[in-house]
């Protein structure tokens, strides 16, 4: 069974950065394509980025490109989300996703939370005007 664990969530000034980790047990983490969701309550989870399996390939939101950059350790098993700037409307939780495949390249495909086969618990993220 696959566990994603995010941490590095909190709260944070307008105009800061968080680096988000995701760290992965229980399977062969270098087989997955990840992803970063986020969500705020009455909303609909909202796609951030995604990565391919050796970090090589990535794809962001238009909402949320320049701002943030996703990364992978398959020696440490996590997968990071860094994000800038931040503004208060990113207020939200923040999940890690595993896709259970490896790809080479990754589109807009993998900005749909279906395809997704294992979450974590997210982490808060709070921006502060």
């Amino acid at each position: 069974q696959v566990q994603l664990v995010e941490s590095g969530g909190g709260l944070v000034q307008a105009g800061g950065s968080l680096r988000l980790s995701c760290a992965s047990s229980g399977g062969t983490f270098s087989l997955y394509t990840l992803g970063w969701f986020r969500q705020t309550p009455g909303k609909e989870r909202e796609f951030v980025a995604a990565i391919n399996w050796n970090g090589k390939t990535t794809y962001y939101s238009n909402s949320m490109k320049g701002r943030c950059t996703i990364s992978r350790d398959n020696t440490k098993n996590t997968v990071y989300l860094q994000v800038n700037t931040l503004f208060p409307e990113d207020t939200a939780v923040y999940s890690c996703a595993a896709h259970l495949g490896p790809r080479d390249s990754i589109g807009p495909v993998f900005s749909e939370a279906g395809l997704y086969d294992y979450w974590g618990q997210g982490t808060q993220v709070t921006v502060s005007s």
